[in-house]
């Protein structure tokens, strides 16, 4: 039966594939990539001759409902992002909802996150925790930090490099400087960096050593 898969590629190690992945990617009809150039390099690595097709954010909304009457006539699709889990802080909702939303069967294999394993090697509280995923970078970027100034929950942030040092001295003017955080970068990766401490402990490394490279950062709740 036609169906939607959403395939998690990985963060940057590329051992990380998992076989199923692999054998979905081959079997499916095609698959829609946020960067087909990108996701050219790992089909070509796995030998995965199958055709992709582009799906990002600049064009989700008007390739959906194309998509789902391509599916309902009987083609089966793949969805992937240009690392991890597609719709984690990249496209891939919209057309899972439509999917759900006309009766079309929507399988999400287990696979890479980037924020799983910064989490837990945070040495944070994980039992209870929020994702919160990239910031906004300008409107309701303030009214977000004063409302997550109480949140008790341990939470996770996704970071560019160059944006760094701004959000740590946010976090320190709404969360206070002594409330502890770790910064993990260049997660499964050659150069993969975690580094502990205090918010301000934090800032002051970052500013001395600029970071390179995918980001997240995790943040103790309100004690």
């Amino acid at each position: 039966m036609s169906k939607l898969y959403l395939v998690p590629t990985p963060i940057g190690n590329l051992e990380d594939m998992t076989f199923r992945a692999i054998r979905v990617l081959k079997e499916v009809d095609y698959i829609l990539a946020e960067d087909t150039r990108t996701s050219g390099k790992l089909l070509k690595h796995f030998d995965i001759a199958t055709p992709m097709q582009s799906h990002h954010m600049h064009n989700e909304h008007k390739t959906v409902e194309t998509i789902v009457k391509r599916i309902q006539s009987g083609e089966t699709f793949a969805l992937i992002s240009d690392a991890g889990t597609p719709a984690i802080s990249d496209p891939g909702f919209l057309l899972t909802r439509a999917c759900i939303q006309n009766g079309i069967e929507v399988e999400c294999l287990p696979g890479a996150t980037a924020f799983v394993p910064a989490l837990v090697n945070s040495g944070l509280p994980n039992d209870k925790f929020v994702f919160e995923g990239f910031l906004p970078v300008k409107k309701g970027r303030q009214t977000r930090l004063q409302f997550l100034a109480e949140e008790t929950r341990t939470m996770i942030f996704y970071e560019s490099p160059h944006k760094l040092i701004k959000t740590l001295t946010n976090f320190a003017e709404y969360f206070g400087e002594d409330r502890e955080a770790s910064v993990s970068r260049e997660l499964s990766k050659l150069f993969e960096e975690t580094k502990r401490g205090s918010i301000q402990e934090l800032l002051s490394y970052y500013i001395e050593k600029p970071a390179k490279g995918e980001i997240v950062i995790i943040v103790e709740g309100k004690k």
